[in-house]
């Protein structure tokens, strides 16, 4: 899929088909991820990717806004050891698997991670070694929705030279 294209379609999809992902496609995206910008090129982030459907119903529960998480086949944690851009590296890692995942045809929605108060356990139940921060959980699968949000218009948000 182009990439302007990608860019312009990508949304979040909260509904799956009950379909499996084959393995090498979530390799592939998470390769892309590796390829985000990073601060110094220090590439803080790690990735876990649950596939198990008892882990994604736990991590489903433990979230306020993600409880569709368990009905994706798929759930990645981005993860990202503690340093100082951590969140812009995660963040940018995050958004590569969001629009590898389109490119391929997946839905994905990004579920927030950092500062939420479930960011520990979730650490914890994936057995994520200390001095790193959840950055994101995203689920991925194929889409059972084309949801169609109205986005505010270019001459709404665009400025040229000041505000």
């Amino acid at each position: 899929m182009e990439v302007l294209k990608v860019l312009k379609e990508r949304r979040s999809i909260r509904k799956y088909q009950k379909k499996e992902v084959p393995k090498n496609i979530i390799e592939d995206i998470i390769d892309c991820a590796r390829f985000a910008p990073t601060a110094i090129n220090i590439q803080p982030w790690e990735f876990i990717v649950i596939t198990d459907e008892k882990m994604r119903e736990k991590i489903a529960d433990i979230t306020d806004y993600g409880k569709f998480i368990k009905d994706a086949p798929v759930c990645v944690a981005v993860f990202c050891k503690d340093t100082k851009y951590y969140l812009e590296d995660g963040s940018a890692a995050t958004t590569y698997i969001l629009l590898a995942a389109k490119g391929y045809g997946l839905g994905s929605c990004w579920v927030a991670g950092d500062k939420k108060a479930y960011a520990e356990k979730i650490r914890e139940i994936l057995e994520v070694p200390e001095g790193y921060k959840l950055i994101s959980l995203i689920s991925i699968g194929y889409p059972a929705e084309e949801p169609k949000p109205k986005k505010r218009e270019l001459k709404e948000v665009l400025h040229w030279e000041k505000w």
